[in-house]
């Protein structure tokens, strides 16, 4: 089992789609990452040598923040959006889309399950 960045690979995957699973990682980077450990895309996790894995390791730790670092990175970032209360801080305070989505239909996922609102009710006639 190859573990890099403190994250345990799938063993049956081919090694570009396995290192997708390392949090800041992903299509073209890993075959980046393959290529300059001259690791063919189509070789399966489990099939990588330890010098492989080491090289793979080296490269990531070098060049690329992943994992912690990079979740660190994101979150001081979001909360420096917050501070200075510009509009991106004050979307991400109140739980809706951040980048210019329509909100009236859609965005379901920044606002959560919908809250029905009971409608107004008729005054009744003399």
């Amino acid at each position: 089992m190859a573990r890099i960045a403190g994250i345990d690979l799938p063993k049956n995957k081919r090694g570009e789609i396995g290192l997708t699973y390392i949090f800041g990682i992903g299509r073209s980077t890993a075959q980046y990452i393959l290529t300059q450990a001259g690791i063919d895309f189509d070789k399966k996790v489990n099939q990588w040598s330890d010098d492989e894995q080491t090289a793979i390791r080296n490269i990531i730790n070098n060049e690329f923040k992943v994992e912690g670092a990079l979740r660190s990175e994101v979150s001081m970032s979001i909360k420096r959006l917050l501070d200075i209360a510009c509009y991106r801080g004050l979307r991400h305070r109140k739980g809706l889309p951040v980048r210019g989505q329509r909100t009236k239909t859609n965005s379901r996922t920044r606002k959560g399950k919908r809250k029905t609102v009971a409608g107004k009710k008729k005054a009744p006639k003399k």
